[in-house]
């Protein structure tokens, strides 16, 4: 399957799984499910956008840098180390960064 494929496929499923959280969420709350599915994307939407911004600081923080570390990147966005690792990691998917040393306090991260 190619990566365009497979991103119609999460995006689809993820559309799907929303509007049964609508339609729960409707009953429990006696809204309609319009109501209900609209304010889930925008929630989504959000923490998409919010996603983005961080990692576009990260990228900023590299300004003037040559590594970074997780612990670094954690304490100037303010997140939990899983949450910068998983920044990270989706940056280095992008071809943005690479990864320097293979664990622990010996892992950096560098403009590719």
């Amino acid at each position: 399957m190619t990566p365009v494929l497979i991103s119609i496929i999460i995006t689809a499923a993820i559309i799907m799984a929303a509007i049964i959280i609508a339609w729960r969420e409707a009953g429990k709350h006696g809204t309609n499910t319009k109501e209900e599915f609209v304010g889930i994307c925008r929630s989504a939407v959000e923490t998409a956008s919010q996603k983005e911004t961080r990692k576009q600081k990260t990228l900023a923080l590299f300004a003037g840098r040559s590594e970074l570390s997780n612990s670094e990147i954690r304490k100037t966005l303010g997140v939990s180390s899983r949450t910068a690792v998983r920044y990270l990691d989706e940056l280095e998917k992008e071809g943005k960064i690479e990864q320097v040393g293979i664990a622990g306090h010996f892992v950096a991260y560098r403009l590719k």
